[in-house]
């Protein structure tokens, strides 16, 4: 594999490990309300622009894909979309430049 490929995939792996440790601290301490967490999430002004930050961000990554997925047919990649929006973009636009970046047979 190409260290490239490594690299990517070690974000991927991270970008889905490290986040979910935080939210699942935080689930244990409030409680598995996930209406809680969205109301946490926009708890003052910074953190409301960081949630945009990231939806925009995740909506981008996702067109991009598609679009890609059309042209390429690397139906596989698709994967990095419920990724995105079910872990982070931290995990969903690491494993899609993973997968992207496979070679062709």
């Amino acid at each position: 594999m190409a260290p490239i490929r490594m690299i990517y995939l070690t974000l991927a792996i991270w970008g889905a490990v490290h986040p979910m440790i935080y939210f699942i601290r935080w689930f244990n301490e409030n409680g598995y309300d996930i209406l809680a967490m969205v109301d946490a999430w926009h708890v003052n002004n910074a953190a409301s622009g960081l949630v945009w930050d990231l939806t925009i961000a995740a909506i981008a990554l996702t067109v991009w894909i598609i679009s890609e997925v059309s042209v390429r047919r690397n139906w596989l990649a698709l994967i990095a979309i419920p990724a995105t929006f079910g872990i982070g973009v931290s995990c969903g636009l690491p494993l899609y430049l993973f997968l992207r970046s496979r070679p062709v047979t």
